[in-house]
C-alpha cells in the first residue's frame, strides 16, 4: 500500500481497497470539511509540501488531490 492511501485511508477511516480516484465526500460518508482540511494537512506533512489556497480549493476527489501532489513532483502512486 503506497503511503499516499495509508494517510487517505486513516484520515477518512476507509479500507484502502475503497479508494479509487474518485472517492470523494459524496461518496465517502467520513470525509465532512472537518477530515477534509485534515486530510490536507496530513498529506502536507507526509509528503513534505505546502498547498496554496489556490490548490486546496480545486480539491473535489482524489484524483484532483493526486494531480496536486504530481505538480509538485510527487507520484502518489509510488511514494
Amino acid at each position: 500500500m503506497s503511503k499516499f492511501n495509508r494517510i487517505v485511508s486513516k484520515v477518512l477511516k476507509i479500507k484502502a481497497s475503497r479508494i479509487t480516484d474518485r472517492t470523494s465526500p459524496i461518496n465517502v460518508k467520513s470525509w465532512d470539511s472537518f477530515r477534509g482540511l485534515l486530510l490536507i494537512t496530513e498529506i502536507e506533512k507526509g509528503f513534505g509540501v505546502k498547498f496554496s489556497m489556490q490548490e486546496i480549493l480545486t480539491i473535489k476527489d482524489i484524483a484532483s488531490l493526486k494531480k496536486i501532489l504530481k505538480s509538485h513532483g510527487i507520484n502518489p502512486d509510488e511514494a
